[in-house]
């Protein structure tokens, strides 16, 4: 029977095609507040701004290109039955053509109703404006989950992991919950992996690769691929 693999990717992943960062020190909150840009209360109070913002990391998405991280992810198809969950809401994995990604944190490249979260449409590369709106009539939001809002695909994040007979995580300092709990869903047979540049806190035994995801991700799938 195929292995299977889960992979919990975070932002350090992207960082490398020129996404920038939410947490580091050049990163997008050093410019925003989280509190003015990334919450429903922010929105209430200045929906202009916070479309502004997003319709910025859209604009920045689409210069980017998926990098040798992402592609080594598909490669791992070829053996395994791979499953990426990410925090991110870049859909590099998707460009790169992994098959199976769950967006734990919504998409950029979607819109949504404010009423009623599971009207989502489509909206590619274009902006976001006042006025714009969802099939419901009510104006069209980022696809995106704020802080202080429920992670609708946190349940089926969490029976992926409990399938998994093997599990990395690359590119998240494991710091944000609910996703930082999903290593506790992961059988205690499975292997896990961890490609990160700086130290990760996991309360489980896990191989750690010391490294940036280009050169860490392509380490593991030639180790895994053998």
């Amino acid at each position: 029977m195929t292995e299977k693999i889960v992979v919990l990717t975070g932002a350090g992943i992207s960082a490398e095609s020129g996404i920038s960062t939410f947490r580091d020190s050049d990163g997008l909150w050093e410019h925003y507040r989280v509190e003015d840009v990334a919450t429903h209360e922010a929105y209430e109070r200045n929906p202009e701004l916070v479309l502004d913002f997003y319709n910025q990391r859209r604009r920045q998405l689409f210069d980017a290109q998926p990098n040798e991280a992402h592609r080594q992810l598909v490669r791992l198809e070829q053996r395994y039955d791979v499953q990426i969950v990410t925090q991110n809401i870049d859909d590099l994995h998707e460009r790169a053509g992994s098959k199976h990604v769950l967006h734990l944190h919504g998409e950029l490249t979607k819109g949504r109703s404010d009423v009623h979260p599971d009207m989502i449409v489509d909206i590619g590369r274009r902006d976001i404006k006042l006025g714009d709106l969802a099939p419901d009539g009510t104006q069209l939001r980022p696809h995106i989950v704020w802080f202080g809002e429920a992670v609708p695909n946190i349940e089926p994040a969490a029976e992926l992991c409990e399938q998994a007979d093997i599990f990395i995580v690359v590119g998240t300092s494991m710091a944000v919950y609910p996703a930082a709990g999903l290593i506790h869903y992961v059988p205690r047979s499975a292997r896990c992996y961890v490609v990160d540049p700086k130290e990760v806190p996991v309360s489980r035994q896990v191989t750690f690769i010391k490294d940036v995801a280009t050169r860490g991700v392509t380490q593991l799938v030639n180790n895994l691929m053998q």
